[in-house]
């Protein structure tokens, strides 16, 4: 097992390594709970992860997912029982698709008012289409047509329709695609004066895969609009939005005895603290596995795995993200 350098009470960006969640168990009555990269990797459960969330039921906490997916929260839990979770051990489960559907059905404020209803829409081609029925969107084909971009994925380009279930379809299109696509936007809304906003769907910039890289996610995208001057308006972590929607699912844990698990230092950790839910607990063996040195597979458990402490806290640091504890892995 990997050895921190530092005690509970060290610099922000040493965090105390634990063996397992029981040892801190104490700490908190909720917890805020990623799925890629802690609980699966997309299409496996890690080896620990089941029996971690049953004893965490166990013992009498509150476990909410909160977790940048593209889909709405309705079929979270119904995968990860699929995967050999049980349903009950599951307060609920929120999504950042989730949000950004209900803030574009509901139109709850001025801005959302503003935005307009026709939208370019970026989405998955092999990981499933995004339905946007019911939202009485439409898809339209050119910036010059467009109020805003919805980003839900990194493969396709919705083509023009009525933005339904049976839509107009979506054709596949290459990174460099969407950035030269992007780069239309920017200057679209340069020509015009005013913005053209990217909603982005899933905030993520990348997630871990079953065949043991990493996937770009549209928080990529959301990247590159905006150093292009583009506007692009996060509805996942770390955004607020998604902490207060969890939260609110399991009112009687009290702010800051939440503990938030998650594999995303920017995402996971640093969007947590922001929101004032408690401590977090950063699981190594995720998407920055390979820049924290991570010695050891998920068989091999924390007991049989390690990081380069000092790489680690390198990443902190560049992320402004201070985890309380790390372990390689999701684990009782």
């Amino acid at each position: 097992m990997a050895s921190s350098s530092a005690g509970a009470d060290a610099a922000p960006y040493h965090p105390t390594t634990i063996g397992g969640i029981r040892e801190i168990a104490e700490s908190f009555d909720g917890v805020l709970l990623d799925q890629f990269g802690v609980l699966h990797d997309g299409r496996t459960p890690y080896p620990r992860a089941i029996e971690a969330v049953a004893r965490l039921h166990a013992a009498g906490k509150r476990v909410v997912i909160v977790s940048n997916s593209s889909r709405r929260s309705a079929g979270t839990v119904g995968k990860l029982v699929k995967m050999g979770f049980e349903a009950e051990w599951f307060t609920g489960a929120v999504t950042s698709g989730e949000m950004a559907h209900r803030c574009l059905a509901e139109r709850a404020n001025a801005w959302w008012r503003a935005l307009g209803t026709r939208c370019i829409h970026i989405t998955w081609s092999s990981r499933g289409a995004i339905s946007l029925d019911g939202l009485g969107l439409q898809v339209v084909g050119s910036p010059a047509e467009a109020d805003f971009i919805l980003a839900h994925g990194t493969e396709a380009v919705g083509e023009p329709g009525d933005g339904g279930g049976g839509g107009g379809g979506a054709r596949d299109a290459s990174l460099e695609e969407l950035r030269a696509l992007l780069r239309e936007c920017a200057a679209e809304a340069q020509r015009r004066g005013r913005p053209m906003p990217m909603v982005v769907a899933n905030p993520d910039i990348v997630t871990v895969d079953g065949a043991g890289g990493l996937i770009t996610m549209p928080g990529t995208l959301a990247q590159w609009y905006q150093e292009l001057g583009g506007d692009a308006v996060l509805m996942g972590k770390p955004s607020p939005i998604i902490y207060e929607a969890a939260a609110a699912m399991a009112p009687n844990v009290h702010a800051g005895r939440w503990l938030a698990i998650g594999d995303s230092l920017q995402h996971d950790i640093a969007g947590a603290a922001a929101a004032g839910t408690g401590p977090g607990l950063f699981i190594v063996g995720g998407i920055h596995a390979e820049e924290a040195g991570l010695r050891g597979g998920p068989e091999a458990g924390n007991a049989g795995s390690g990081w380069n402490a000092g790489a680690l806290a390198r990443l902190c640091g560049e992320h402004r993200a201070a985890p309380k504890w790390a372990a390689a892995w999701m684990q009782w």
